[in-house]
């Protein structure tokens, strides 16, 4: 099973990169946690470049690792209350055109982690609306860390990394219903 995760943060010391890193460690036998790298060259959405089937390169590369992902796992910064524009930027590319959106249908995890008190409990959600927009199939399991300077000073720590084992659990026996409900169908 393969699972996409995308770092809404490009910061080298990410702390939601951290966040999915230690989600890969976590990870049972048979699941794979791909870490995707290539938001930062994905351009600004212009729908005069939104050509379907000759997308800007950075853009099919996206689409292309989400399309042969079982699943996406999302950990995403809190910047003024809401989702970084660097990820909503990609999905919204990744949304065009929705019918053929390499999210629809896709189990999908979000994780967030942010300096303040609450740990990108907006963001995280703003991401869910904008993923159900995308027709993905988003799970309620999470992670949010608070104070992720602190908490994350020395590591992912093994009781947050229970926390990630949990919620790529979840996401697995998502994308097992969902090749379920494929082969009854």
């Amino acid at each position: 099973m393969k699972i996409l995760a995308i770092s809404g943060s490009l910061r080298q010391g990410s702390h939601n990169t951290d966040l999915l890193r230690g989600a890969a460690a976590a990870a049972p036998d048979g699941v794979d946690i791909e870490l995707y790298h290539g938001l930062k060259e994905i351009p600004p959405y212009d729908a005069d470049d939104d050509i379907p089937r000759n997308p800007p390169e950075a853009v099919a590369r996206f689409k292309s690792a989400l399309a042969e992902a079982d699943a996406i796992l999302i950990s995403t910064p809190e910047y003024n209350s809401s989702i970084p524009g660097v990820l909503k930027n990609a999905l919204d590319w990744a949304s065009r055109p929705l019918i053929e959106s390499p999210a629809r249908n896709k189990p999908v995890a979000v994780l967030s982690s942010s300096t303040g008190m609450f740990g990108g409990v907006w963001a995280a959600a703003e991401t869910r609306k904008v993923m159900g927009a995308l027709g993905a199939r988003t799970i309620e399991d999470t992670v949010a860390v608070p104070k992720a300077d602190q908490r994350l000073e020395n590591g992912v720590d093994a009781e947050l990394l229970a926390e990630l084992r949990s919620v790529v659990d979840a996401l697995a026996v998502a994308v097992e219903n969902r090749e379920a409900a494929r082969v009854a169908a």
